[in-house]
């Protein structure tokens, strides 16, 4: 949940340091090993939104400094975007995401834990919506927090939870965790990727507990298959 700027981002990073290995266990889950969840393709899932019918009121910037390029589209049980990836380390502090590694950081997230604590961005797999506005407002869509995303770039599928929200006109941020299970670098300074990635956001669907990636990879991988067949 911060606000990019490209310059900032350039300078702090010359400062920080890469993150290393994610750890084996964190929030009763365990880090997601694989960038390719289920059976479902990243091709199958593409060719599903190569078209976008718009539903947001106008369009979203990746960073500041961009112009405003990005809508959220609309399918048959889903919305979409299409952007870059952010590296949001929001949450619970760990020796990945602190304010010593993240310049942006922020020790809370907008949808928290069964057992109250924020998301801990270093091992589990979310996604930051924008906060409502009058560009689109998500919970209108059917967008709710521990909803399922699935997460697609360099032909690999990755399943998460919508898990924090962001700025109200910039779209394209991810957890730690989702970055580094995609390849991605997954530093919160100086990582990311330009562009690329796709975020397909499943219609009143919601993880339970929130914490649990093998749920979500679960409920994702029934919700991607019935999204292909639907549409």
């Amino acid at each position: 949940m911060r606000t990019r700027t490209l310059t900032l981002s350039a300078a702090a990073g010359a400062a920080l340091l890469a993150a290393a290995v994610l750890p084996a266990h964190a929030s009763g889950a365990a880090t997601p090993k694989s960038a390719r969840e289920g059976s479902v393709s990243a091709a199958d899932l593409l060719a599903k939104v190569t078209s976008c019918s718009q539903i947001s009121n106008g369009k979203y910037k990746t960073d500041d400094e961009t112009s405003a390029t990005v809508p959220v589209c609309g399918k048959n049980g889903a919305v979409f975007w299409k952007a870059d990836m952010d590296v949001d380390c929001d949450g619970q502090v760990t020796g990945k995401c602190n304010g010593d590694t993240d310049p942006w950081f922020q020790d809370d997230t907008a949808f928290h834990q069964s057992d109250g604590r924020p998301l801990r961005a270093d091992s589990l797999p979310y996604v930051v919506v924008p906060s409502a506005s009058g560009i689109w407002k998500y919970s209108s869509s059917g967008i709710k927090g521990g909803g399922v995303v699935a997460v697609i770039y360099n032909k690999k599928v990755e399943y998460a939870v919508v898990g924090d929200t962001g700025p109200t006109k910039i779209i394209g941020e991810a957890s730690y965790a989702s970055a580094k299970a995609l390849g991605i670098d997954p530093d919160p300074a100086t990582g990311g990727a330009d562009s690329g990635v796709t975020y397909i956001l499943f219609k009143n669907s919601q993880v339970s507990p929130i914490e649990s990636h093998g749920a979500a990879v679960s409920l994702g991988e029934s919700l991607a298959k019935q999204f292909l067949r639907n549409n």
